[in-house]
């Protein structure tokens, strides 16, 4: 399988669109991190307009830490369709070239050979997200240096000390890729469906707006199927910036205020990739392959 999945990279890596998304990645971030560079006094003073009147900023809100979350709530939005465009296509894009066929008389089992490909898609995932973090979270302190994370919520402040906030990014990044691999083994599962690659891929996209639009409505009947819904859980990521306070309602260093929702949340999704994965090659096993 090892080796199976040494020519799947190969076949990741090789396509231009590959190196079209870490592209896209890169252009995003930059435009924002120009963006806020030029015109981020103005941003600031925005989105604290609220705020001005109740509590003076004694530190730089235009931070490192700052810009980051602000592109992770930018831009973890559009990433799924990067995924997609290669995991949607491990299965129909084969068989689209008419070599699914060929590919399954190897000497490896037909699940070893879906799981290397599987494999494959999230490598490609998880180093799209470390790219990100790169440029996301390294870059911007580069360029923005550090101090303490303000986020504003709907109704009130989160204030996270400087000394606190990295542990929480590589957290919330680990998180991000779990809802990632998700994505991806949604477009996996569905490549088993078309012999093309734009259904999948088309697909993927439909069933993230749509399970998105059903995780955000506050409807009685939808609330019922929120909490099994993938989407719901695809930003629990933000947890990691929310902790508890003591009784002199002051932060409590290093903690989370809802660790469980975020045990919670993993679990769902790891329940959601299994079902995909395996409803996939348990699928493919029993298909005819004719392309």
């Amino acid at each position: 399988m090892w080796k199976h999945l040494e020519i799947e990279l190969y076949k990741i890596f090789h396509r231009p669109r590959t190196y079209l998304a870490f592209a896209a990645i890169t252009a995003l971030i930059g435009v924002i991190q120009l963006g806020l560079k030029v015109d981020g006094k103005e941003y600031t003073e925005f989105v604290m307009a609220d705020f001005a009147g109740s509590f003076s900023v004694d530190g730089k809100i235009l931070n490192g830490y700052f810009i980051c979350y602000v592109i992770l709530q930018l831009l973890l939005v559009h990433v799924p369709l990067l995924i997609a465009l290669i995991a949607a296509d491990m299965i129909s894009g084969e068989a689209n070239m008419g070599t699914l066929r060929l590919l399954l008389t190897k000497s490896q089992s037909r699940t070893e050979i879906l799981l290397a490909k599987f494999l494959a898609s999230v490598i490609y995932t998880l180093l799209l997200l470390i790219w990100i973090a790169i440029l996301g979270l390294l870059l911007s302190l580069v360029i923005f240096g550090t101090d303490d994370l303000f986020i504003m919520k709907s109704s009130y402040v989160v204030v996270v000390k400087s000394s606190d906030v990295f542990w929480r990014y590589c957290g919330a990044f680990c998180f991000a890729a779990l809802a990632m691999t998700t994505v991806a083994a949604l477009g996996f599962f569905l490549s088993f469906f078309a012999e093309n690659s734009i259904g999948p891929i088309v697909a993927t996209m439909s069933v993230i707006i749509v399970c998105t639009i059903l995780s955000t409505m506050n409807i009685p009947l939808f609330n019922l199927i929120k909490p099994y819904l993938f989407t719901s859980h695809m930003v629990t990521w933000k947890e990691f910036f929310d902790f508890k306070v003591n009784d002199a309602n002051e932060a409590i260093i290093g903690s989370i205020q809802y660790p469980d929702k975020i045990i919670r949340s993993a679990l769902v999704l790891v329940l959601h990739i299994i079902i995909f994965v395996v409803g996939g090659i348990w699928y493919f096993r029993k298909k005819d392959v004719l392309s």
